[in-house]
């Protein structure tokens, strides 16, 4: 078997692996598929139909983590599917458009309400487009989605501690292999989230341990 064939093989087997890690309520609408594009991001997700998500992996770079590594950053794209918040088809740029070109050629023609209309357009898909892309609120969707993702691992079999471990050295890995500064800094941030969740999950456990341990060892 040629280098080519086996490597194609070894895509399509973890394409298949990574299916059977989608809570079985997702399984019937979320695909998941190699991306051909290039210099594509590592793992995203985006709406292909009415009723249909499908997450698209750069296996090339993907092939480079670990298995947990990949589960977790697997899990994280689901949690954003389960928790709605990955980029929908959008009209904005559209409205934008339209109302831009309608506000020029209503200066032309002078009709005022037509002018106010076309700028309230403007207005409304500027700020659809502003908060599509606010770093702070993208960021906070991340790290929910991290929390969740933890939660599906240890619904898939994970101990929690592994679960964190898992996620954070793929975070690690990330911040490591990434060169644009800013996004870099969005991996660190969701990292320094993922530690301190991490201690208050430890501080609870232990917590829970502590009146088992007095109750079988009575002073």
């Amino acid at each position: 078997m040629s280098y080519a064939a086996s490597s194609a093989r070894a895509e399509i087997n973890e394409l298949r692996r990574l299916k059977t890690l989608l809570p079985p309520e997702l399984q019937s609408w979320v695909i998941v598929e190699g991306t051909t594009e290039v210099n594509p991001p590592l793992v995203r997700s985006e709406e292909i139909g009415k009723d249909e998500i499908e997450i698209q992996i750069d296996l090339a770079k993907w092939d480079n983590l670990a298995i947990d590594q990949r589960n977790l950053l697997f899990w994280h794209e689901v949690a954003r599917i389960q928790n709605d918040t990955i980029p929908r088809e959008g009209w904005e740029m559209a409205a934008l458009a339209i109302g831009l070109g309608g506000a020029v050629g209503e200066l032309w023609v002078q009709d005022g309400l037509l002018l106010l209309l076309a700028l309230s357009l403007c207005g409304i898909s500027g700020y659809r487009l502003w908060q599509k892309n606010n770093s702070e609120k993208t960021l906070q969707e991340a790290i929910e989605a991290d929390e969740k993702a933890i939660a599906l691992a240890t619904r898939f079999g994970y101990s929690l501690p592994n679960a964190y471990k898992s996620l954070g050295s793929a975070l690690k890995t990330l911040i490591e292999q990434t060169p644009s500064r800013r996004q870099r800094k969005k991996y660190e941030e969701r990292l320094q989230s993922l530690r301190r969740s991490a201690s208050r999950a430890k501080s609870q456990m232990n917590s829970q341990r502590e009146p088992m341990g007095r109750r079988n060892n009575p002073i």
